[in-house]
Protein backbone atom coordinates (compact mmCIF):
# COMPACT_ATOMS: atom_id res chain seq x y z
CA UNK A 1 0.00 0.00 0.00
CA UNK A 2 1.12 3.50 -1.03
CA UNK A 3 2.03 5.77 2.32
CA UNK A 4 0.15 8.07 0.31
CA UNK A 5 -3.18 5.55 0.75
CA UNK A 6 -2.18 4.79 4.49
CA UNK A 7 -1.23 7.95 5.83
CA UNK A 8 -3.40 10.02 7.94
CA UNK A 9 -3.42 13.88 7.77
CA UNK A 10 -5.45 16.28 9.68
CA UNK A 11 -5.73 19.44 8.41
CA UNK A 12 -6.77 22.47 10.75
CA UNK A 13 -8.33 25.40 10.11
CA UNK A 14 -11.40 27.46 10.77
CA UNK A 15 -11.85 28.95 7.58
CA UNK A 16 -13.66 26.40 5.28
CA UNK A 17 -12.22 28.18 2.51
CA UNK A 18 -8.73 27.73 3.80
CA UNK A 19 -9.52 23.92 4.93
CA UNK A 20 -10.52 23.27 1.38
CA UNK A 21 -7.68 24.79 -0.14
CA UNK A 22 -5.30 22.45 1.43
CA UNK A 23 -7.31 19.81 0.98
CA UNK A 24 -7.43 19.82 -2.17
CA UNK A 25 -3.76 20.61 -2.81
CA UNK A 26 -3.21 17.32 -0.72
CA UNK A 27 -5.16 15.31 -2.60
CA UNK A 28 -3.51 16.20 -5.92
CA UNK A 29 -0.77 15.11 -4.55
CA UNK A 30 -2.38 11.75 -4.34
CA UNK A 31 -3.29 11.62 -0.36
CA UNK A 32 -6.74 9.94 0.12
CA UNK A 33 -7.17 9.67 3.83
CA UNK A 34 -7.66 13.31 4.99
CA UNK A 35 -9.45 14.35 8.53
CA UNK A 36 -10.30 17.84 8.94
CA UNK A 37 -10.75 20.08 12.30
CA UNK A 38 -12.17 23.55 12.19
CA UNK A 39 -9.92 24.80 15.22
CA UNK A 40 -7.16 23.91 17.77
CA UNK A 41 -9.35 22.21 20.37
CA UNK A 42 -11.00 20.05 17.93
CA UNK A 43 -7.80 19.07 16.50
CA UNK A 44 -6.45 17.93 19.76
CA UNK A 45 -9.61 16.10 21.10
CA UNK A 46 -9.18 14.46 17.43
CA UNK A 47 -5.62 13.85 17.79
CA UNK A 48 -6.01 12.33 21.28
CA UNK A 49 -9.04 9.83 20.07
CA UNK A 50 -7.85 8.71 16.87
CA UNK A 51 -4.22 10.13 15.88
CA UNK A 52 -3.54 11.54 12.55
CA UNK A 53 -0.12 10.62 11.18
CA UNK A 54 0.60 14.57 10.04
CA UNK A 55 -1.05 17.54 10.90
CA UNK A 56 -1.55 20.46 8.74
CA UNK A 57 -2.48 23.37 10.72
CA UNK A 58 -2.83 26.94 10.40
CA UNK A 59 -1.95 29.38 12.96
CA UNK A 60 -4.45 32.04 13.19
CA UNK A 61 -7.09 30.56 14.89
CA UNK A 62 -9.71 31.52 17.62
CA UNK A 63 -9.31 29.82 21.31
CA UNK A 64 -6.06 27.33 20.57
CA UNK A 65 -4.24 28.34 17.66
CA UNK A 66 -1.32 27.04 16.12
CA UNK A 67 1.06 27.17 18.23
CA UNK A 68 -1.15 26.13 21.22
CA UNK A 69 -1.65 22.99 19.35
CA UNK A 70 1.53 22.39 18.83
CA UNK A 71 2.26 22.53 22.08
CA UNK A 72 -0.43 20.57 23.31
CA UNK A 73 0.16 17.56 20.30
CA UNK A 74 4.43 18.06 21.85
CA UNK A 75 3.03 17.56 25.27
CA UNK A 76 1.11 14.17 24.93
CA UNK A 77 3.11 11.11 24.99
CA UNK A 78 0.92 9.18 22.35
CA UNK A 79 1.59 12.05 19.73
CA UNK A 80 4.86 13.74 20.57
CA UNK A 81 6.53 12.65 17.67
CA UNK A 82 3.99 13.82 15.26
CA UNK A 83 5.01 15.45 12.05
CA UNK A 84 3.40 19.62 12.16
CA UNK A 85 3.76 21.81 9.30
CA UNK A 86 2.12 24.99 10.21
CA UNK A 87 0.33 27.15 7.46
CA UNK A 88 0.75 30.74 8.31
CA UNK A 89 0.17 33.94 6.28
CA UNK A 90 1.75 36.26 8.78
CA UNK A 91 5.70 37.00 7.50
CA UNK A 92 6.13 36.88 11.30
CA UNK A 93 9.76 35.41 11.73
CA UNK A 94 8.91 35.13 15.09
CA UNK A 95 5.78 32.71 15.16
CA UNK A 96 7.80 30.61 13.18
CA UNK A 97 11.10 30.54 15.48
CA UNK A 98 8.46 30.29 18.57
CA UNK A 99 6.80 27.16 16.63
CA UNK A 100 10.65 25.72 15.84
CA UNK A 101 11.28 25.75 19.39
CA UNK A 102 7.95 23.63 20.31
CA UNK A 103 8.94 21.14 17.47
CA UNK A 104 7.53 22.42 15.01
CA UNK A 105 8.60 20.22 11.53
CA UNK A 106 7.98 22.62 8.56
CA UNK A 107 5.61 25.48 7.91
CA UNK A 108 3.78 27.38 4.53
CA UNK A 109 3.43 30.64 3.88
CA UNK A 110 -0.18 31.72 2.46
CA UNK A 111 -0.77 31.99 -0.30
CA UNK A 112 1.02 28.35 -1.42
CA UNK A 113 0.74 26.65 -4.15
CA UNK A 114 0.45 22.48 -4.61
CA UNK A 115 4.05 22.52 -5.29
CA UNK A 116 5.20 24.45 -2.25
CA UNK A 117 3.11 22.13 0.35
CA UNK A 118 4.45 19.31 -1.25
CA UNK A 119 7.78 20.67 -1.26
CA UNK A 120 6.98 21.51 2.76
CA UNK A 121 5.76 17.83 2.93
CA UNK A 122 8.51 15.87 1.22
CA UNK A 123 10.84 17.45 3.56
CA UNK A 124 8.91 16.10 6.78
CA UNK A 125 7.75 12.66 5.27
CA UNK A 126 10.56 10.70 3.73
CA UNK A 127 9.57 8.52 0.96
CA UNK A 128 7.06 10.42 -0.43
Amino acid sequence: MSILNHMKILVVDDTTTSRMLVIEALREIGFQNIAIARDGSEALKSMMSSPAHLIISDFEMPGLNGLDLLKGVRSYAPTRHTPFIMVTGRGDRSVIERGRQLGLNNYVAKPFTTATLKSSLQAVVKGL
